[in-house]
């Protein structure tokens, strides 16, 4: 359904471009904690900076209010724990 109203119009772009920016930090916030993972479980020398990048990545999607803020605290804290496990 497409509205009538010229603001409800202007409410669909914008939401669809939003929708598109939070896709694309999701996508790179997956990709950053895979890499991490699999940094931590292949026993790589840049295991430290990969969950730091990570760690970045996860800030700045709860800052964005893309991640609940208690989401975000529990990924960080389980890339932690997995991080001092393995050194």
């Amino acid at each position: 359904l497409m509205p009538n109203i010229k603001s409800a119009k202007k409410r669909v772009k914008v939401i669809a471009t939003k929708t598109m920016q939070n896709k694309a930090i999701n996508s790179q916030l997956k990709t950053e904690i895979k890499k991490a993972n699999a940094a931590l479980e292949s026993g790589a020398e840049n295991k430290a900076a990969a969950v730091r990048v990570a760690i970045k990545k996860i800030d700045q999607a709860a800052a964005k209010g893309i991640l609940p803020k208690n989401t975000a605290a529990r990924k960080k804290s389980a890339l932690a724990k997995k991080l001092n496990a393995s050194a």
